[in-house]
């Protein structure tokens, strides 16, 4: 499946600069989905535990914050993504667009509503082109389905995104922005956690990779055995 184009300009905000602040990890986040699947309010939510139901279009913006993660704060920034997938559509263009911010980020929110099957169809597109751009499997993916108080509307069952999941290799889990605020914190500390054990892992690695070897000790018993010898010949 190829990634769609885009209906209108897709605009990022500029990836901004953590302002500085107390010593610790930076996490990057993107949080990617068709329009209308809450993408905004799932982060809004996260960051301010508040609901908000509508938001002007979105053009792609940055969240900066300091998020507690395990006794630590941790500078979290989430880049939010415009709407703009449409599977029947060429994908060129949304290609060119969403590189900049999938190459940026370490962990992501693929985000889908169920009450729309087409946002759901978007996911595995969406997903393979995080895979090429991050082949590393270690980098953490996690699918949503959203707004699953909406039951009466239902278009995308449970076991399809839990099947699509296991086929990516991805978390899969539903949540309702509007009224599991916990659920939404859930899923956005773990991600936070797997992109900061991603960057301790990646870390000793370097280290492991900077060190020198040590030359090994000379065998003092070879020495001795070759002044020996060196000594017989002389006296010979």
């Amino acid at each position: 499946m190829r990634l769609p184009s885009m209906s209108q300009p897709f605009l990022l905000a500029p990836i901004a600069e953590y302002p500085p602040g107390p010593p610790g990890a930076q996490v990057r986040l993107a949080v990617l989905g068709a329009r209308g699947v809450g993408k905004s309010a799932v982060i809004v939510r996260f960051l301010t535990k508040r609901f908000i139901g509508d938001y002007e279009p979105n053009t792609g913006n940055l969240y900066s914050r300091l998020v507690h993660l395990d006794g630590d704060h941790v500078a979290v920034q989430i880049q939010d993504t415009p709407g703009c997938i449409q599977v029947q559509e060429d994908c060129v263009q949304v290609l060119d667009s969403l590189s900049r911010c999938v190459k940026w980020a370490e962990g992501f929110l693929l985000v889908y509503s169920i009450t729309d099957y087409s946002s759901y169809q978007s996911i595995q597109p969406l997903h393979q082109h995080i895979r090429k751009v991050h082949p590393d499997a270690r980098t953490p993916i996690i699918i949503v389905g959203n707004k699953a108080d909406l039951l009466h509307a239902r278009q995308v069952q449970a076991k399809e995104g839990l099947q699509l999941a296991n086929e990516l290799g991805s978390l899969f889990l539903e949540i309702s922005t509007s009224e599991d605020s916990q659920g939404v914190c859930d899923v956005f500390q773990y991600l936070c956690k797997e992109v900061s054990k991603l960057q301790h892992a990646g870390s000793t690695d370097r280290r492991r990779s900077s060190i020198i070897p040590r030359p090994k000790s000379p065998n003092m018993q070879d020495l001795k055995r070759r002044f020996k010898q060196a000594l017989s010949s002389k006296v010979k």
